[in-house]
């Protein structure tokens, strides 16, 4: 028996499953009620039908009371009930009612309506009737009829064997556009040559024609142009008059037609130009992010050749979206060469200025992206390098915390990769100092320079200006003068004010205690007053690394001590006027010591940490003993500038691995064989249409074939081998779905009447397809498949139940199956991300699950690498950093869902000895709960945790 949803072409949503009427009220509804009445009922019908239930016990009642019917939405209903409804009985024949559904769709297609004789021909071209005669006075007609012929000779050339010539005639004299575009495509599906006649004897005129018909002509040229070569150069002189056409549908298409036509480079940049300015001129974001993918298909195919247009490409910036503004950048940087890279960057300078001057839609995320692609051509293309680096410092101070932070970085890495540039450099980030009030800048800017610094003036004017961004030391001592400052003046105010020097007591209003002594409110309104002025003190105006330290950026302290230390052992280094490297390092000492105090004290926000104590503490040290000590000096100014550099070059071997992948993608080796296509035995598969080749990717026929092991791991057993049906199912995974392929099998020695599979889930899945009711046999077997609709990578669970009738109809007998569940690792992909982006998306998201580690692993970078292969994750700290072995390790991972969401984890682990167990946790975090919760219970996670 066929199935039922081979023949049912969608899907309707029923809102409430418990409103579902009998088949008495049904067929009452149809026996006695009027034409809206009936009307209602058919779409309920319809309704039930398409979710699985074929009712056809109905057939009868709807070609006795609703086919005669002459109501127009009535018919309609009545042959969308003709598609779903089964036409075949359980031995596979056809019903003997649906004689009687052939003789009405015959009185239909004669009938007087227009709409009822369209709509017939829509559904069944069952008739001769239904061929388009020009006479007919409906276009609807016309144009449903045309398929029709089509569709008959398709299945039965002897039907209609003239329908070539009949199509191609009603060609040469219709007039309605649609019609002559369906007649055509008809004609080119059942005859190539005539079409391709018809089309010679319209070619000169095809410009100037209708955009429907354009665009089918347009589709069969694609195909012709392989078939009969010698009509391509016509073909593509045809084509580029078509690009400058007025409707944008058929402009892509002539541009794509283009392309896959031929690779001469004037075609492929005139294609490009089309597509870019189709980008900038649509208003849609899907259709800019489409058509600019599509130029990026052609950069990738055609090196070089389309880097004329790089800064056409950059006008898309206009647009709102910032999806579209990453796409377009990333094309336009991969587009960009030495000879117009200056150009893009003071576009970019501009689009920069604007952040900051106007605001826009995610202005702080366009922002970043700007300064990530500045960057990138700084990096690639040197000479641009000192430009860019004046542009980003002139607006650090302007930026917020997280864009301010990207500048830095990106003036780290500059200055190390271009040592002309330093001293320039260092002197615009040294006159910046006193205007930055973020602590992660200050922190990168301090770095630079501390180890950038490399004369005697340079050595000064850093000292002298970080000396006026903190202020006035010792920090505690002067910050208690001025709470004692503070407190005088309220004294001697409040003197003035009573007439009196100083009151000689506390006064107060007195109260009687419980003991019956007298009490004053004198302590507490003092213990107040002082709170009060300690407040006033530290809300004061203070330069900001003063501030910011009194904030409880220590580790903004122990950079400046570091950097503190670094100055005064360079200045030792260059300069033989050891007074001067004395008293340097002495005030270095006193700030050093200073900011332990004052850490301490009342004025500061939160207490200073041991870990800050211990940095600083060691930095005094270090100055106290390196003229004695040299391999100190080392230490502090070389080491570190090594371990920099090593990060640098990680980076950049990074850039040229993907560079390389992406040129080796298009790269043709010197002994790969030479296609010469007049030479070349014609095949099938020949010039296979793109939009062929886009239908079969989108519906999986492109993918791998699996392998046996790989199929046998998916199939799970759903009942017990001793139940009366046998069932599993084999689980297929595609993007967004799930397909449940089930074999049944009947271990009774009876029939099992009605048998059906139902299926229901938890979380975010959604069965969309239903298994259709069968009759099987005794030791019979049948496979059926259920479709679910996966939305998230939330724990899902698939449950359900095989129900079969009993020996009476009022007995059913129901077998329980076992739950499914939806292993999230198909849905999660590894990622990468920048360590900015990281930090920012940890900050961000509140959902954290964390997860105990007790591990039997033989070592801390085995249990790492397990753990990235059962999770899926990308590991993001840098391989430098995980070398060499150590008691604990510390690690960043990151991946993302095929549905757009984000998965961070941190991982902090420990092993005691060579025999002990690897024991610490994982941090997951994510912006939605049932991802961070799935993650963290993982079956694969626990196995990393038991299994040595």
């Amino acid at each position: 028996m066929a199935s039922f949803l081979e023949s049912s072409y969608s899907l309707v949503h029923q809102d409430n499953l418990s409103d579902v009427p009998s088949m008495s009220e049904l067929r009452a509804q149809l026996e006695q009620g009027t034409d809206e009445t009936k009307i209602d009922t058919m779409k309920r019908i319809l309704t039930i039908m398409l979710n699985g239930d074929p009712m056809p016990q109905l057939l009868m009642h709807i070609i006795r009371f609703v086919m005669p019917s002459k109501n127009k939405a009535l018919k309609k209903l009545l042959y969308f009930y003709y598609e779903i409804c089964p036409k075949l009985d359980a031995s596979g024949k056809l019903k003997q009612e649906m004689i009687l559904v052939c003789n009405g769709v015959m009185h239909d297609l004669s009938a007087p309506n227009e709409f009822i004789r369209g709509n017939t021909l829509r559904f069944l071209p069952s008739s001769p009737r239904s061929a388009p005669a020009p006479s007919t006075a409906s276009a609807y007609v016309r144009k449903n009829a045309v398929f029709a012929v089509a569709s008959i000779f398709q299945l039965s050339e002897p039907l209609i064997p003239d329908a070539a010539d009949l199509l191609a005639a009603f060609l040469e004299t219709e007039s309605d556009h649609t019609c002559k575009r369906n007649a055509f495509a008809a004609l080119s599906s059942i005859n190539h040559d005539k079409a391709l006649a018809y089309l010679s004897s319209v070619f000169d005129g095809i410009p100037n024609a209708d955009e429907l018909l354009q665009l089918v002509e347009l589709e069969f040229i694609r195909k012709d142009a392989f078939q009969n070569p010698q009509n391509k150069a016509k073909y593509l002189r045809l084509i580029f008059d078509l690009l400058e056409a007025g409707a944008s549908t058929v402009v892509y298409e002539a541009a794509s037609s283009l392309t896959a036509l031929t690779n001469n480079p004037v075609a492929v940049k005139a294609a490009a130009a089309k597509f870019i300015e189709l980008s900038i001129k649509e208003a849609d974001n899907n259709v800019k992010l489409i058509v600019l993918d599509r130029v990026d298909q052609l950069r990738r195919k055609n090196e070089g050749v389309l880097n004329d247009l790089t800064m056409e490409i950059l006008r898309v910036l206009s647009s709102p979206d910032i999806d579209v503004r990453r796409k377009a950048l990333g094309v336009a940087f991969e587009m960009a060469s030495s000879q117009n890279v200056a150009d893009v960057v003071l576009l970019l300078k501009k689009e920069l200025t604007k952040t900051v001057d106007q605001e826009y839609e995610k202005n702080n995320e366009y922002r970043q992206l700007l300064i990530h692609s500045i960057h990138q051509c700084a990096i690639k293309f040197s000479e641009v390098a000192a430009s860019v680096v004046d542009l980003l410092m002139d607006f650090i101070a302007d930026f917020n915390s997280t864009s301010a932070v990207d500048v830095i970085s990106f003036v780290k890495e500059v200055v190390e990769k271009f040592p002309k540039l330093r001293q320039t450099i260092v002197e615009r980030l040294v006159s910046t100092l006193s205007e930055v009030r973020a602590g992660k800048v200050y922190r990168g800017a301090l770095w630079i320079v501390g180890e950038y610094s490399t004369d005697a003036n340079d050595i000064r004017d850093a000292w002298k200006r970080i000396r006026a961004s903190l202020g006035e030391i010792p920090i505690l001592a002067s910050e208690q003068r001025l709470l004692d400052e503070g407190s005088e003046g309220q004294e001697e105010k409040e003197a003035a004010t009573n007439g009196t020097d100083k009151p000689s007591a506390p006064t107060g209003s007195r109260r009687v205690l419980a003991d019956g002594t007298y009490a004053t409110e004198s302590a507490l309104t003092s213990t107040s007053a002082v709170l009060a002025k300690l407040e006033a003190v530290k809300a004061a105006q203070k330069p900001p690394l003063r501030q910011l330290i009194l904030d409880g950026d220590y580790y903004l302290a122990s950079v400046l001590s570091s950097t503190l230390t670094k100055l005064v052992m360079r200045h030792s280094e260059i300069s033989k006027d050891e007074a001067r490297t004395n008293a340097l390092r002495a005030e270095a000492m006193l700030i050093m010591i200073s900011i332990i105090r004052v850490g301490q004290s009342q004025f500061v926000k939160a207490p200073i940490d041991e870990d800050s104590v211990d940095r600083i503490m060691s930095c005094v040290r270090s100055l106290a003993e390196f003229a004695q000590k040299k391999e100190l000096e080392t230490v502090f100014l070389e080491d570190t500038r090594k371990a920099f550099r090593a990060m640098v070059q990680v980076e950049e071997k990074k850039r040229a691995a993907k560079e390389a992948v992406e040129k080796a993608k298009t790269a043709v080796q010197v002994d790969d064989v030479v296609q010469i296509r007049q030479l070349a035995k014609k095949n099938a598969s020949d010039g296979a249409d793109e939009i062929e080749l886009d239908l079969e990717k989108a519906t999986g026929g492109d993918t791998a074939t699996e392998d046996l092991s790989s199929k046998l791991s998916r199939v799970v057993q759903l009942t017990g081998f001793s139940d009366p049906v046998y069932a599993e199912a084999y689980v297929k995974v595609h993007q967004f779905d799930i397909v449940l392929d089930v074999l049944l099998v009947n271990q009774t020695t009876e029939t099992l009447q009605n048998l059906s599979v139902e299926f229901a889930t938890l979380g975010d899945l959604k069965v969309v397809e239903r298994p259709t009711t069968q009759n099987l046999g005794p030791h019979d077997f049948q496979n059926v498949q259920c479709t679910i609709k996966v939305s998230s990578t939330d724990t899902g669970v698939i449950f359900g139940n095989v129900v079969y009738d009993g020996q009476s109809s009022t007995d059913n007998n129901v077998v329980i199956l076992n739950d499914v569940h939806v292993d999230i690792m198909d849905y999660i992909q590894p990622a990468t991300c920048t360590e900015t982006q990281f930090r920012t998306m940890w900050t961000e998201f509140e959902w954290e699950n964390k997860v105990n580690i007790n591990s039997k692993a033989k070592s801390l970078r085995e249990f790492l690498t397990q753990l990235m292969a059962c999770t899926n994750m990308t590991c993001l700290t840098p391989e430098a950093s995980l070398k060499g072995d150590c008691q604990f390790l510390s690690a960043n991972l990151y991946a993302r869902s095929v549905f757009g969401e984000d998965a961070l984890a941190n991982l902090s682990i420990e092993k005691e000895g060579d025999d002990g167990p690897v024991t610490g946790f994982v941090r997951i975090r994510s912006r939605s709960q049932g991802l961070a919760l799935s993650l963290g219970s993982l079956k694969g996670l626990n196995k990393v945790g038991e299994v040595a």
